[in-house]
């Protein structure tokens, strides 16, 4: 497998900005109290399960929709950006069901890791990379889930308030700029 670093760590970025783990972890430390405990392996391996399916099938599930790629990247390109103006501007426009019943698979591996943002931006990912760089990104995205799962008391005290707002103002930005050249990169190819 030859993989070019480049696109790694775009493709890896990418999901980073859209899965804002950390942006999650208000919503993470609120249900961890009202649960008592979350289970970091089942949800990442829940939530990664979810994302490797999706790469793997979604072309199929696309097909069997009567979508092409293109017209699901520029789709996806616009939930991207809408995500991202969500995290700049701190308002919200998919609304998330924060009352639910904790459970491992709802809220924390579907919607809020592996949810139609990531699942999204993955098939918009896979039409302009190749489905070992995705792969691998979101196997990298996986430790680094687990990783802050497992920490999210020492990283709230760590960033506090303002470093958790700056950081997700940050990778708003980012997101906004990589929905532009998802677009830009698939919206020739609608016209035919």
């Amino acid at each position: 497998m030859n993989l070019d670093v480049n696109s790694l760590l775009t493709v890896t970025f990418t999901l980073f900005a859209v899965i804002d783990i950390v942006g999650s972890i208000p919503l993470l430390l609120s249900l961890k109290k009202k649960m008592g405990v979350i289970h970091e392996w089942k949800a990442t391996l829940i939530s990664g399960a979810l994302m490797i399916l999706f790469l793997f099938v979604g072309e199929k599930f696309l097909q069997i929709l009567g979508v092409d790629k293109h017209s699901f990247a520029v789709g996806g390109s616009i939930v991207i950006f809408i995500l991202g103006l969500e995290m700049v501007l701190g308002v919200e426009f998919f609304k998330s069901d924060k009352e639910a019943k904790a459970t491992i698979m709802v809220p924390i591996a579907f919607p809020l890791i592996a949810g139609s943002g990531t699942l999204t931006t993955i098939m918009s990912l896979k039409a302009n990379y190749d489905e070992a760089t995705v792969l691998v990104a979101i196997l990298i995205n996986l430790v680094f889930v687990y990783f802050v799962l497992r920490s999210l008391n020492l990283i709230e005290k760590i960033l506090g308030p303002a470093g958790m707002i700056a950081i997700r103002k940050f990778f708003g930005v980012i997101l906004l700029a990589i929905a532009v050249k998802i677009f830009s990169i698939n919206a020739s190819g609608l016209i035919k």
